[in-house]
Order: C-alpha cells, then structure tokens, then sequence
C-alpha cells in the first residue's frame, strides 16, 4: 500500500477498498463499521438507516445542479436504496476565507428546495471557515436518517435474476468534467443529480419481495457496483452491451478523454437485481415515475464467469469489467 493518501484513493475502486479495510476498519473496528450505503441499527422496537458523506465538488455548480443540490441528493439516496424512508439530514459545511456570500445562499437555496421534493428536512448542522488557500471555496458534509419500515435490504441473489438501471449512465461526471474543462460540444450534457427515495418506495410499495439489491453508482459508476455485488460469489453480472442507455455527448466526451462510461459517477441512478418473473412489471411501474422513465434492463446474473462482471456485445463477444484502481475523474462528488 502507498505510503502516502493520492487521487485513487478516493475513487470507489480498489484502493479506497483496500485503505477500508487494511486502515480504517482496522482501527476503528471491523465488528462496527458497515461498508454499506448506509449502516443498518436498532433503536428500541425501530430500524434506521444512518449515512453519512462529504462533497468536495469541482466546479462547484454545474449544468443540473450545484454542491448543495448533489449534497441532499446523494445522503437523500444513500438511504433509500437500504429500504428505509429518509426523514432527517444534517448540513456541515467548510467555506474557504473569501467566499461569496451570495454564492453561500444559493447554494443553500439550492438544498432547501431539494429538501422539499425529497419530503426530508435539514434539522441541524455546522460552519467552520479556514483561511484562504486552505481549502477550494466550499465542502459539504450531510448525514442522514431513515426509518425502514418494510424490512427490505438485501435478499440473497440468484442466477436469471435481471439487472435493471432506471436511465443513463454516466451523466453526472461527464456533466461534470465537460464543465470544468470548458468543453464545447457540452452543452447537451446535464448531471442527473436527483433524489430517488420516491422511485424507491414506489418499487417496494408494489413488489416488496422482488426486490434483491438496490444501490446508486456513484464514485466509480456502474462496473464498480457490479464489481463490488459480484465479489468472492458464485454467480456473474453480465451486461447486455446494445442495451446500455448512454447518451451520444457522453460516449463523445468519454471517446475524447479515453474513459469507459460504465466507470463514471452518477447521482440520480439506481441499479436494481430483481426477480425475472417480475422485472418487466417492475421496469413499467418505474417509466411512470419522473425518475425512472428511461428504466429498462442492461443485463442478467449468470453462472459463467463466477465472481466477476462482464459484458456481452451484440455479436456476442464477452469482456470483463476489472475493478477500478485509481480515480478517473477527480472531485466530481
């Protein structure tokens, strides 16, 4: 392991795995801490889902939202795809001296609305500021709490089992990287940054037995979800290459920067493993919400290739999906 903390590891791949577990978890205690979207705990007779998360995101607004907007948003997220119903946030926040006042209010213009579609509220937090050159204009810290009140979290998977996305992939970084480097076929790019706890609770209202995993591919997008599903099991994730809803302007701009869109960010999108008899019901229910009208299935769990994920192309050569190892796009969360 480096000596010394780099981009990677905070990339969602390997290495911050590896910092996880041989650092972290080994100091603070590998019985209590949950490498889950969310920690599950008791409290009297009720269960809660408990987040937390840092923003540090570079520019700090950008075409579909801003840092406070994707601060909601994510904690918002992070809990409801554990099954719960988010209810409560907090708001830390760490300004570097010199930062616009006017900036600060709407950014927090920004979080309040994304509160209320959410149905959440922000109920207490905290400031710190640090002298200029300390810090790049402004870092959010939001936790979250919700209540699972189905008991719906995980549920062993199986072979046939469908892989489901609830619209395209790789928005957000690709929104966000375009921004940053002034790129200028960008202008049809727009961050996905969305809450998805009413999708969510919609999916579980109806088939709250077909559901088997549900999580948001966010740092290291899409094939590191699968990656870290399919780790040390005994079945595979395959991916249909032709079904893969990617927008053109994204596979430009990953063509041009020499990236996969299967390894970028999102922050409004939830891969779903779902029981074959009802993914089809499952995936219409989803279009007639606001964030999942562009749900469709982009794969299915098989035993060919046991503990790794892969994609198939239409003709039908297969190609594994490694573990990400170090950061693509930096500081786009």
């Amino acid at each position: 392991m480096s000596k010394k903390i780099v981009s990677g590891h905070g990339s969602g791949g390997k290495m911050m795995n590896d910092m996880i577990e041989n650092i972290i978890k080994k100091i603070l205690g590998p019985e209590s801490i949950q490498l889950d979207d969310s920690a599950i705990l008791s409290i009297g007779n009720e269960t809660i889902a408990f987040t937390t998360d840092n923003f540090t995101i570079s520019p700090i607004f950008f075409p579909g939202g801003d840092i406070g907007k994707l601060a909601v948003n994510g904690t918002v997220n992070d809990i409801a795809v554990m099954g719960a119903r988010p209810l409560f946030l907090s708001c830390g926040i760490i300004m570097e001296e010199g930062f616009e006042i006017d900036l600060l209010q709407s950014i927090l213009q920004s979080m309040k609305r994304a509160a209320d579609y959410a149905k959440v509220k922000i109920v207490t937090g905290d400031t710190k500021v640090v002298q200029k050159g300390n810090a790049d204009k402004i870092f959010i810290n939001t936790t979250g709490i919700g209540l699972i009140e189905n008991n719906i979290q995980r549920l062993p998977i199986e072979v046939g089992d469908r892989i489901v996305i609830n619209g395209e992939i790789g928005d957000h970084g690709i929104a966000v990287m375009a921004e940053r480097n002034k790129l200028s076929f960008s202008e049809e790019l727009y961050s996905d940054c969305s809450p998805l706890n009413h999708l969510i609770a919609k999916i579980i209202e109806s088939y709250p037995r077909s559901i088997k995993f549900m999580r948001d591919p966010t740092r290291g997008g899409v094939a590191s979800v699968l990656n870290d599903i399919v780790k040390n099991r005994f079945f595979s994730m395959k991916l249909f290459e032709d079904e893969l809803p990617i927008k053109k302007e994204v596979n430009g701009v990953c063509d041009l920067l020499g990236i996969d869109p299967l390894y970028v960010a999102n922050e409004g999108k939830v891969i779903l493993i779902t029981k074959e008899e009802d993914t089809d019901a499952i995936v219409e229910l989803m279009r007639t919400i606001k964030e999942g009208v562009s749900a469709k299935v982009i794969g299915i769990i098989t035993d060919e290739f046991t503990g790794k994920a892969y994609i198939e192309t239409p003709i039908g050569g297969k190609r594994i999906l490694p573990i990400l190892i170090e950061e693509q796009l930096p500081r786009i969360c």
